[in-house]
């Protein structure tokens, strides 16, 4: 049975973190949330008030129509390491000191402006894929936990 609930949970924070990052997320906490001290700190907490919003507003229906039990503290304890991780990683340099600390420097910076030109204009930035593979790690962490706590 947890397997089944992992994912149809999984499912649901996927899309509603696809959804909430790309589509909820305004211009302004997109530009703002890796700034320095407070301003960037409060862009990137309302980014992820929105995103956990999000995901919970695509996740309990779902569970409800696939008549999913999920408890309370699974749901909390789940979606607060989500949004914590999620905090920590679009603050910009933390990650960009996880890469660097991993041997991924020089994937994170592919795709950006260096000495006048893109190095690669199809793909996206390494940033943005490395962005993306640790946020889709988290949700599988709180998938878990929701399916079994």
């Amino acid at each position: 049975m947890h397997a089944a609930v992992f994912a149809a949970v999984f499912a649901a924070l996927f899309v509603g973190h696809s959804v909430g990052d790309h589509w909820v997320q305004s211009s302004a906490q997109s530009a703002a949330k890796g700034r320095p001290g407070w301003p960037g700190r409060l862009a990137d907490a309302r980014h992820v008030v929105t995103l956990t919003l999000t995901k919970l507003a695509v996740l309990l229906p779902a569970a409800a129509l696939l008549g999913l039990h999920l408890s309370v503290w699974g749901l909390l304890v789940g979606l607060g390491v989500d949004a914590v991780t999620h905090w920590w990683a679009d603050r910009r340099s933390t990650l960009a000191r996880l890469a660097a600390l991993t041997g991924k420097n020089e994937f994170y910076r592919l795709g950006s402006l260096r000495a006048g030109r893109d190095d690669n204009p199809t793909l996206g930035t390494g940033a943005y894929a490395l962005d993306q593979s640790f946020h889709h790690l988290w949700l599988l962490v709180a998938a878990l936990l929701i399916a079994v706590v």
